[in-house]
């Protein structure tokens, strides 16, 4: 049996943690991702463990995750919303980022498309709750 994840939804405020992030762009670009996946989602923000704003959540197969979630660090803005089948041709078409696994790095939201940035969102939302229909 797999271990339980150790990111957990927490009672943390969302809008002190943002507050706090120091980088003022990346605490701008924070308050767009965060009403952004809320939209997408339908969700509120939770914060789940110390660093991430997580949306919902769908039973996963080391326990439950956000179904959309995104963290904004010091050298970045990971956004936890990708892999998905198909990602290749909006990712290609979204401006300055990278990607690993299942996360899509921005330094800033200026250097890429917001608008693609969305139908990313909205793309792996529908992904995961395609997955996963009891979330």
């Amino acid at each position: 049996m797999a271990s339980e994840p150790k990111t957990r939804p927490t009672d943390a405020s969302v809008e002190d943690f943002i507050a706090a992030v120091e980088n003022p762009v990346r605490r701008a670009d924070a308050e767009v991702v965060c009403a952004m996946l809320a939209e997408v989602t339908g969700e509120k923000p939770v914060m789940w463990g110390p660093s991430i704003i997580g949306f919902g959540s769908y039973p996963g197969p080391t326990g439950d995750w956000p179904i959309a979630g995104f963290s904004p660090r010091k050298a970045q803005t990971v956004l936890y919303i990708v892999g998905f089948k198909g990602q290749e041709a909006l990712l290609a078409r979204l401006g300055k980022h990278s990607v690993s696994v299942a996360c899509l790095y921005v330094k800033k939201l200026a250097d890429v498309d917001l608008d693609v940035l969305r139908q990313i969102a909205e793309a792996s939302v529908a992904d995961t709750r395609a997955r996963y229909p009891a979330c």
